[in-house]
């Protein structure tokens, strides 16, 4: 055996990523926190060459890197004004970095396997069998228990035959599919006192959408964006996704969610609410009626109600808070228990781990 030898590269033999992957990496971070706006994103990454010198070692520069996301398809460059947009091939990437990053601690639970616990005529083969019954499919037929249950009866002579009784088929697991609809805060408070609570719930949205659209599908996914409305979100906008002068219209918003469900063909559905704060307006004889100072009875009870409406519809609404707000907490315990679903304080960095594990979960059961 000849045996070769070359200078050591720490991108080829080491676990060092090459440059281009690096800086798309963090150009991708970068876009995120601007909402998808490629132009401030890139001079963003910009600066902070200035600063750390992010092609240091490398004959290539910045500049470089963005011809060559140019090339790839990442970034188009509008001719007569020479701005900059990301393409549908960076919404893409972003969508699968954000559900690689959301999964990467889930992972090591061993978390996958999306089953329901009902057997039967389903999807998947198991090991286990049963006597075959009138009806059942014969290619799950288990040939070498029936032929071992034929020869115990009557033996390898010239009496050997098989009988009804002897028939045996493989058992199956059903593998359900459930419709979501996840409503997304965009009121002003997601991003006040110097808190960003809108990049992290953006980035969730477009890791449940790539998990669903790769992974699951049969299942489908909806979002809903409420402010001082509630309005239909395409999956190929999350990555501008972004806040405005807004109050939190929370009843529209489960309003439109129940809506978009009911025209679901689907037993199995279920509302994702990702808040910061309490209902502080809603539309009443076509004006808004609001008060964004402690917990309004009138906007409040508004919200409850559709909450219940939801529970009668077998829709069951799972609230995400990402505020410690005791007046959140309390109305999210009142929606809870009403609709009898889940809700959950997500620290910032780990509400992908709270909202797929739930999803996860939710596609076992069978509602009826």
């Amino acid at each position: 055996m000849r045996l070769r030898y070359t200078e050591w590269d720490p991108e080829r033999h080491g676990s060092q990523k090459p440059l281009f992957e690096e800086l798309f990496d963090l150009f991708q971070d970068l876009l995120e926190h601007t909402a998808g706006d490629a132009e401030e994103a890139l001079d963003w990454l910009r600066q902070l060459d200035d600063e750390h010198d992010l092609t240091e070692g490398s004959d290539k520069t910045i500049e470089d890197f963005i011809d060559e996301l140019k090339k790839r398809g990442y970034l188009s460059e509008d001719e007569e004004t020479g701005e900059v947009e990301i393409t549908a091939q960076t919404e893409r990437a972003l969508r699968r970095s954000a559900l690689d990053e959301i999964f990467s601690e889930l992972r090591k639970h061993g978390q996958g396997d999306h089953r329901t616990p009902y057997t039967g005529e389903g999807d998947e083969r198991l090991p286990e069998t049963r006597d075959w019954r009138f009806g059942d499919d014969v290619s799950r037929l288990d040939v070498t228990g029936t032929l071992s249950n034929s020869f115990r009866r009557s033996g390898v002579g010239d009496d050997w035959g098989l009988s009804r009784d002897d028939f045996q088929v493989h058992k199956t697991d059903h593998h359900a599919t459930m419709s979501t609809v996840l409503m997304i805060d965009l009121s002003h408070s997601m991003v006040l006192y110097g808190e960003d609570r809108i990049t992290p719930a953006r980035r969730v949205a477009m890791g449940l959408a790539e998990l669903i659209t790769s992974k699951y599908p049969k299942d489908t996914l909806d979002i809903v964006a409420f402010g001082n409305d509630a309005w239909e979100i395409e999956i190929e906008d999350l990555p501008y996704l972004d806040v405005g002068p807004y109050y939190t219209n929370t009843r529209a918003g489960l309003r439109r969610a129940r809506d978009i469900l009911h025209r679901r063909n689907n037993r199995n559905k279920q509302i994702f609410m990702i808040t910061d704060g309490k209902p502080s307006c809603h539309i009443e004889n076509g004006e808004m009626y609001r008060n964004a100072y402690g917990l309004d009875r009138k906007i409040v009870n508004k919200v409850l109600d559709e909450g219940v409406i939801c529970r009668r519809q077998d829709i069951r609404i799972t609230t995400f808070m990402i505020a410690r707000d005791p007046g959140l907490q309390d109305f999210v315990r009142k929606l809870t228990e009403v609709n009898r679903g889940r809700a959950y304080y997500a620290e910032l960095d780990d509400l992908g781990s709270f909202l797929f594990e739930d999803y996860v979960r939710n596609r076992r059961k069978h509602m009826r």
